[in-house]
């Protein structure tokens, strides 16, 4: 590799992409270890793919916002670094594809000349703030949330307190009270509310989760006032940060700190960060996402609609009157959620005249089109047609939403993409008049980590696999019940039964067969569930799930023509824990040299967190040299007390515990981070100390 400089004017920006340049060139002379590599690629929005040697790169979109010229960016660069195409994923994000390490600070650097970043966009980290894709456009809003959404993206991004957590964090923002971006099954999900004094607040869900064992968030606060969002959202996490499990990754997320220490001692432990905090109130610019560029053209010329059907089928599935008088947003539905780059810039060029300057990329993997005048629908639609990007029923039964599965997923157990086709196709070749129903939803997930969030889909679907005798086959876990009940309460999904993958095109069959027979009328799918029981669906699948029936078709995934074979890789999502000693001194090493960058750019409150994070990898080291992995932060605490400071081999003037969480019991000012970091300074020089006497004994 050869180093490059960017051209970028903003100095933060170029610093974070350079640095990614260096420590790829370290990484490949070997000169940081493979493990501690990895955390920082996934920061950097850098993901392992399922394919070895090349990556996925997540280009992150705050609530899944995109101007023409930015996808007209990124479009450019999937043809120059990736495959030629573009993923919309849940979380209102684009991936990109077969990208090679060495390249990815160019990638980066190209994607920043439009205000598009990677930072932050994998790993233990708050990942890409989602919201409702009708936020500013939506007649049910009590309020835009779109600012806050930006607001929050803005202000976490690169902060200390989220670089490196126990596990990922995700925040979400609904536009109203049908919440469609599923506040209950996220660590922080928010809901616009207004009271009774006019006031602008939240209600705030705490705790939510999908994954393999998926939670419901808790309703913590009816009405949190608009000012109090930031700092709320930040003691969170600082608690998250330090309480939460850091070995164990599949009890790392918030909602098992919940589980373990209760949802009341974690809201305690909050409140008495707040002292901590720079902002006690932090006022979001509400006109920071400025209203888009609408189309200069007022008058369209008349089009033929080739097929009228098709045309009304479309205006009354994918088409809205938007609250602002004289104008509809237009959802486009996107087959498996991939956009080749050439579809893109066309898309761009039939979207340019006709509507705003302003995409939303959508939580169920679709895009929303905003300020579209009523005459110019016919030519929308021709436009989109002629893209086969017209398809009628967009969130409806037959809208499926995938991840990509065993197709680049390092966990995907089966072939999700394919399958989601072939459901989508059942629905419009055997229950079109299912097009027109918003209500029941169905999902696909390649594994049971929930990125196709099946577990909050009325009819879900997971990868799994089956044994035969010897032989292993695919098979689909299948879940039941789940979805949206709104104003912040959600449900998720019953484990039913697994059957093989290949039959589970009947298992939508029979079930949609049994709702329209049995359901009463006007019985929306969540009551007729309810009212049969899970044991009923049981009992009407259990043949489905008959091994002794099998064929050898039901040994090939779908998609497939060779025998399947169950093979899965190690996950990224959650980064890595880091255990060598060296490693950890060298983190404390470099977190020092981010406080004093903090300091000397009068960051106070981040001076003091980077310090923070000094004192406890330094003191990690140390207990790993007598063999103690504590998992929490907390518990590194305790536990350097317990064995080093109470025995007497390090001398604090007092305990580990009251030297090091000063840091929540003093405002962030310049007198204390001044006090602060030189303390951190020298506790690591103590800690690098007795390091060396060990290493000499």
């Amino acid at each position: 590799m050869q180093s490059f400089r960017t051209e970028l004017e903003n100095p933060v920006v170029e610093k974070d992409i350079i640095d990614l340049e260096k420590k790829i060139r370290a990484f490949r002379e070997g000169k940081i270890h493979d493990e501690k590599f990895r955390s920082l690629r996934l920061a950097r929005g850098i993901y392992g793919q399922r394919q070895p040697g090349v990556q996925m790169v997540r280009i992150k979109l705050p609530f899944g916002k995109v101007t023409f010229k930015q996808l007209l960016r990124i479009s450019e660069i999937s043809d120059e670094y990736a495959s030629r195409n573009l993923h919309l994923t849940t979380r209102q994000d684009i991936q990109i594809h077969y990208v090679s390490l060495d390249r990815t600070p160019q990638l980066w650097a190209e994607l920043e000349k439009d205000e598009i970043t990677l930072r932050e966009a994998c790993g233990n980290t708050v990942r890409n703030v989602t919201a409702s894709p009708t936020a500013g456009i939506d007649p049910k809003e009590p309020f835009d949330v779109s600012p806050y959404a930006y607001g929050t993206f803005d202000y976490l991004l690169r902060n200390p307190v989220n670089q490196d957590m126990p596990r990922k964090f995700k925040i979400a923002f609904s536009s109203s009270d049908e919440d469609t971006a599923y506040s209950y099954a996220h660590d922080v999900g928010l809901i616009p509310k207004i009271n009774s004094k006019g006031e602008r607040g939240f209600k705030v869900m705490l705790g939510g989760g999908l994954g393999a064992q998926p939670i419901l968030a808790s309703i913590v606060e009816d009405f949190l006032p608009e000012d109090e969002l930031i700092p709320y959202i930040e003691s969170i996490i600082r608690v998250f940060d330090r309480y939460g499990e850091r070995n164990n990754r599949n009890k790392a997320r918030l909602k098992y700190l919940i589980q373990k220490i209760g949802l009341e001692e974690v809201l305690r432990l909050a409140k008495i960060e707040r002292t901590a905090l720079k902002f006690k109130t932090y006022k979001i610019n509400r006109d920071t996402v400025p209203q888009p560029n609408l189309p200069e053209t007022t008058e369209y010329p008349n089009v033929e609609i080739t097929n009228p059907l098709r045309y009304e089928q479309w205006l009354a599935t994918n088409v809205f009157e938007q609250k602002q008088e004289g104008f509809y947003g237009v959802y486009i539905k996107v087959e498996t959620a991939d956009i080749p780059s050439d579809k893109a810039r066309k898309l761009v060029a039939v979207l340019s005249p006709l509507a705003s300057d302003e995409i939303r990329i959508t939580p169920n993997q679709g895009l929303l089109l905003k300020y579209i005048r009523k005459e110019a629908l016919p030519a929308l639609y021709n436009g989109l047609a002629e893209l086969d990007m017209a398809a009628p029923g967009f969130d409806s039964v037959a809208d499926v939403t995938t991840c990509p599965g065993t197709d680049t997923c390092n966990l995907g157990i089966s072939n999700s993409m394919t399958f989601a086709r072939v459901l989508e196709d059942l629905i419009y070749n055997e229950y079109e008049d299912l097009i027109y129903n918003r209500d029941i939803k169905v999902k696909i997930s390649g594994c049971m980590n929930s990125c196709g969030q099946h577990s909050m889909a009325h009819i879900g679907f997971h990868g799994s696999s089956l044994k035969a005798g010897a032989k292993v086959l695919p098979s689909m876990q299948v879940m039941l019940g789940g979805g949206t009940v709104g104003d912040g309460v959600g449900r998720a999904g019953d484990r039913v039964i697994k059957v093989p993958a290949k039959r589970a095109t009947n298992v939508l069959r029979m079930v949609l067969d049994d709702y329209k027979t049995n359901s009463i009328e006007d019985e929306v799918f969540h009551n007729y569930y309810d009212r049969k029981g899970k044991d009923y669906f049981y009992q009407m699948l259990k043949p489905l799930a008959d091994l002794t029936t099998l064929t050898d078709e039901d040994f090939v995934d779908w998609g497939h023509q060779e025998t399947y074979v169950s093979a899965i890789g190690v996950g990224e999502c959650a980064g890595v824990v880091i255990d060598l000693v060296a490693t950890l001194l060298y983190e404390s090493e470099e977190k020092l040299g981010w406080a004093n960058e903090s300091f000397a750019a009068g960051a106070w409150s981040d001076a003091i967190y980077h310090s923070y994070n000094v004192f406890v990898s330094s003191a990690k080291a140390l207990l790993l040299d007598k063999g103690i992995n504590s998992s929490t932060q907390a518990g590194i605490i305790r536990e350097f007390d317990a064995q080093y400071v109470s025995t007497n081999e390090i001398n604090l003037n007092g305990t580990f515990n009251d030297l090091i969480l000063q840091i929540n019991q003093n405002e962030p000012s310049e007198s204390f981070a001044t006090t602060y970091k030189a303390l951190a300074a020298e506790f690591l020089e103590t800690v690098k100390a007795k390091r060396e006497a060990i290493l000499q004994s």
